[in-house]
């Protein structure tokens, strides 16, 4: 297998990776909230409070917070795009040392 082609496999099961621990994270988000609700309306687990609530609330960001990392950061913010960076960094870094060096060769001379 070319070093490409193994490149490309890791990527795409990275990505499964990602999304299926994002599916698992809903899953399990989903039964988490029925489960807390069940636990104060149904047990009377401090039933004045209606604290499911928050739990649900709270928990509802984290997964929005992991949904966009999967599907939107991690989706352009990817191999290509790092290697991408670093060159980019790597040709300005080139463009600084030899101006420099022009510049220490201007002043010995």
């Amino acid at each position: 297998m070319d070093n490409s082609l193994h490149e490309q496999y890791e990527y795409a099961r990275q990505r499964l990776k990602q999304k299926k621990r994002l599916y698992y994270h809903f899953v399990f988000f989903v039964l988490g909230s029925i489960f807390s609700l069940v636990v104060n309306k149904l047990l009377n687990v401090y039933p004045e409070t209606h604290w499911f609530l928050w739990v649900i609330t709270i928990w509802s960001f984290l997964f929005i917070l992991h949904f966009i990392r999967v599907f939107i950061t991690d989706s352009f913010m990817n191999k290509n795009w790092e290697r991408t960076q670093i060159d980019k960094l790597i040709a300005k870094q080139e463009r600084k040392i030899e101006q420099l060096q022009k510049d220490l060769d201007q002043n010995n001379n």
